[in-house]
C-alpha cells in the first residue's frame, strides 16, 4: 500500500488481485447477491485508490481492508432498507459460493443423485443459517474463520475490542448450532 501510495500501479493492480476474489465472497455472503457483492468490492477499491494519499499504516493493510468492508456493508444495507428491491437467490454452492475448483469437480463427479441432493440441501442449509447471524456476527465469523484474522485483527476491522469479538463469535456459533440443529431434526 506504501508503494500505491507513491502511485506504483502495479502495486495497486496486485492489492486488487490479492484481495477481490476474498472481498466477493464475503460481500456475496453479507448482502445476498453476486451483482452487489462485486460492486461493492469494485466500490471498495476505488475508496482505496482514491485514499491512497492519506494512506497511514497504523495497522495491518488487511485489517484497514477488511474495515472499509464492513463499513460499506453496513451501508449497504442500510441504504437498501429504503430502497424497495427484489431479490433473486443464487443458485450458488457453499456459503461463500461456488469455487472454481468445487464447481469442475462436480461437474465431472460421477457421485449418485441422493448424495448430491443431501449436500446441497446441507449447504443450502448452512447458508440460511448464515443469512440469520445478525450483519456484525456474520461479518467476525467470516473474517475469523474463512479469513482466519485474530480477535484483535477483527477487533480493529470492525472497531471492537477483542473481548467484544470472542463474545461476537461465541453468540455467533451458539446462534448457528441451535438453529442448524433445529434444521437437521
Amino acid at each position: 500500500m506504501l508503494r500505491v501510495k507513491e502511485g506504483d500501479e502495479a502495486a495497486f493492480a496486485k492489492l486488487v488481485t490479492t484481495y477481490q476474489d476474498r472481498l466477493i465472497s464475503i460481500f456475496r455472503n453479507l448482502v445476498g447477491d453476486q451483482e452487489a457483492a462485486e460492486d461493492l468490492t469494485q466500490d471498495l477499491f476505488l475508496r482505496i485508490y482514491r485514499a491512497r494519499h492519506g494512506y497511514e499504516p497504523n495497522a495491518k493493510l488487511s485489517t484497514w481492508v477488511f474495515r472499509i468492508a464492513a463499513n460499506l456493508a453496513s451501508n449497504s444495507r442500510r441504504s437498501k432498507g429504503r430502497r424497495k428491491e427484489v431479490q433473486l437467490k443464487s443458485s450458488e454452492s457453499g456459503p461463500l459460493g461456488v469455487r472454481p475448483a468445487e464447481k469442475l469437480l462436480a461437474d465431472k463427479s460421477s457421485l449418485m443423485p441422493s448424495r448430491q441432493f443431501d449436500r446441497q440441501e446441507m449447504q443450502k442449509l448452512v447458508r440460511e443459517a448464515l443469512e440469520s447471524l445478525n450483519e456484525r456476527q456474520r461479518m467476525a465469523l467470516l473474517l475469523h474463520k474463512f479469513e482466519g484474522m485474530s480477535y484483535a485483527d477483527i477487533g480493529e476491522a470492525m472497531e471492537l475490542s477483542p473481548q467484544a469479538v470472542k463474545s461476537l463469535l461465541s453468540r455467533a456459533r451458539e446462534s448457528l448450532r441451535t438453529r442448524l440443529e433445529n434444521m437437521i431434526r
